[in-house]
């Protein structure tokens, strides 16, 4: 029974769970159109135009880092209005630098050299084991199911549930697949519609989490690509654990105040909410007790999760535990996994960090990463400093996604030079990188990530909800970082 249930959730997640492909409705309803169709065409009459006139436009900049910043500006406008699927332009960028002359094969194709894809590639496959055997499920049920049945416990339940399916499932798309599906069935079960407060409350709180918890810790696919960067161009060591206690007093915070933060704004219209956790105890009594490719999957993702958090005594690169233990699972009688199901996972995510940082490697070997570091960060200057860490990097990286709307696209164009500025102005770049990258988890506008789009298709909330909520949550994480980062970091080493 809990291996049906969880095939069913796999292939549900093979169908919609990707942040790089179109989105169609899973409760049986006709898929919601996208919101700004022309966005796509705009954009696509824009990677026509705009690459071009940098291009031949006659700038005092050597040749080769011209054409450079020309053909980033295809890749980062496409990726912003998503003229084309991200890993499609990250291929067709990384080929015109090839094929136009601007950087060698191994330097245009050079991210596929780095760890970052390859991790990325290990967390699909726990991800897979995950879903597949069932975990990610009953552990959202148990926790559920413990912490009871009115609106505002299934509000921080969900929040909860959010935050402990990141150390499981490390796509942030298909933490909003898995947790959609309980919600659905909440919903259905207890006759909350589209648009009702309860409904906008769940949904926005399993949608947005998912990207902002993402960067507490190192398991989505941007701050894997962070780290990897961080480590390229800032030239030092990026531990798992160190990042996990960093970001800790804040994740606690944000679990409270991202449950009392939607009960303010979207109270539900029933005070209480009698047998709503029924359905989930229901749910978990049919899995029935463990099974045993269930226990060799959690057996495999504990050994994963506690390699991670004693890398600061081993010091095994977060990115061969993780491609290690998707591997193992792989295995004929140790893991859970089969060749069909390394059939199915969705690799465009790998190629598109891979592809993300091959740009910023030509970036750098082109030296055009001089031109953004100068342009980007000049008015940084005279306002960073040890008191104006923690806000003036996170309000420049807000404005900054706001404009490059792929959460790949802004790191891979903006940490290397951020980097370089930090280095030669002996800012601590570690903590620099870390507030940049925690940063892009502030999203304001759906289009600002694809797992926003998957979340909002469901029809439970529209553009206006998600911004009222997002902009209170992006303000009082400005406010959060300010002793986190002037008063905890020093004492973990990070001052």
């Amino acid at each position: 029974m809990p291996q049906a249930r969880a095939t069913k959730t796999l292939d549900a997640n093979d169908r919609r769970a990707t942040e790089f492909g179109p989105v169609e409705e899973q409760s049986g309803r006709r898929p919601r159109a996208r919101e700004t169709p022309w966005r796509i065409f705009a954009g696509r009459i824009l990677v026509c135009v705009v690459p071009p006139l940098i291009w031949f436009a006659p700038l005092n900049l050597e040749p080769r880092a011209k054409h450079a910043l020309a053909i980033t500006s295809f890749m980062i406008i496409a990726w912003m209005t998503e003229a084309f699927a991200y890993a499609l332009t990250g291929f067709i960028g990384c080929y015109l630098f090839w094929a136009l002359g601007i950087a060698r094969f191994d330097i245009a194709f050079g991210g596929f050299a780095t760890e970052a894809p390859w991790f990325c590639f290990g967390a699909l496959l726990i991800g897979m084991m995950a879903t597949k055997t069932g975990l990610a499920s009953r552990l959202a049920y148990q926790v559920i199911t413990r912490v009871g049945s009115t609106h505002s416990r299934l509000f921080l339940g969900f929040t909860l549930v959010s935050c402990l399916l990141t150390f499981l499932v490390p796509s942030g798309a298909a933490r909003v697949v898995i947790m959609a599906a309980m919600a659905l069935g909440l919903m259905q079960a207890v006759g909350h519609g589209p648009g009702t407060n309860f409904g906008k409350g769940i949904f926005i709180i399993l949608t947005y989490t998912s990207g902002l918890f993402d960067k507490m810790f190192i398991a989505g696919s941007s701050t894997i690509l962070a780290r990897d960067l961080i480590e390229k161009h800032g030239h030092v060591k990026v531990l798992w654990s160190h990042w996990f206690i960093a970001f800790l007093p804040c994740t606690l915070v944000t679990i409270i105040v991202v449950w009392r933060l939607a009960l303010l704004l979207f109270p539900p219209e029933k005070t209480a909410a009698a047998g709503e956790t029924a359905y989930f105890e229901d749910e978990l009594r049919s899995m029935g007790r463990l099974s045993k490719m269930e226990k060799r999957g959690a057996l495999l993702m504990l050994m994963a999760i506690c390699l991670w958090m004693t890398d600061f005594l081993h010091h095994i690169s977060p990115a061969m535990i993780g491609l290690g233990t998707g591997l193992l699972a792989t295995l004929p009688r140790l893991g859970v996994l089969d060749s069909e199901d390394v059939r199915r996972v969705n690799y465009l995510p790998v190629f598109f960090v891979a592809t993300a940082a091959g740009m910023g490697q030509v970036l750098v070997e082109t030296k055009a990463i001089d031109t953004l570091t100068g342009v980007m960060f000049a008015w940084m200057e005279p306002l960073l400093n040890v008191h104006t860490l923690a806000l003036t990097p996170f309000w420049t990286a807000i404005t900054y996604h706001i404009f490059i709307g792929s959460n790949g696209a802004m790191l891979s164009t903006s940490l290397p030079p951020l980097m370089n500025f930090a280095a030669a102005r002996g800012i601590n770049v570690l903590a620099l990188g870390m507030i940049w990258t925690f940063a892009g988890g502030s999203k304001v506008f759906i289009y600002q990530s694809a797992l926003l789009i998957v979340g909002y298709s469901y029809g439970y909330f529209n553009g206006r909800d998600l911004f009222r909520f997002a902009l209170c949550m992006t303000l009082i994480e400005s406010v959060m970082l300010l002793p986190l980062v002037s008063l905890y970091w020093p004492l973990i080493g990070l001052g």
